[in-house]
């Protein structure tokens, strides 16, 4: 069974980013995230990460005008 929670450092990992950026992320509301436990460690639920990427996908796309790879479709370069 697959985590329903990512820790902030599962997160840099799957976004190639650094842990600042990922706090950034959660802390400007743009990766949803809670608080747990008593030291207040973030969690970011595994489809709310998933739904952030495919967001950065549409902006990319509305952005470039071009269409680009989905987790669901691979980068082709022929």
């Amino acid at each position: 069974m697959a985590a329903r929670f990512l820790t902030l450092t599962d997160v840099t990992e799957i976004l190639s980013i650094s842990i600042a950026q990922a706090r950034a992320l959660v802390r400007s509301g743009d990766l949803p995230a809670i608080q747990v436990g008593g030291k207040g460690v973030w969690r970011v639920e595994a489809a709310q990460l998933e739904a952030y990427i495919e967001r950065q996908y549409a902006q990319t796309r509305a952005r470039t005008g071009r269409p680009c790879a989905t987790s669901a479709e691979p980068d082709r370069r022929d």
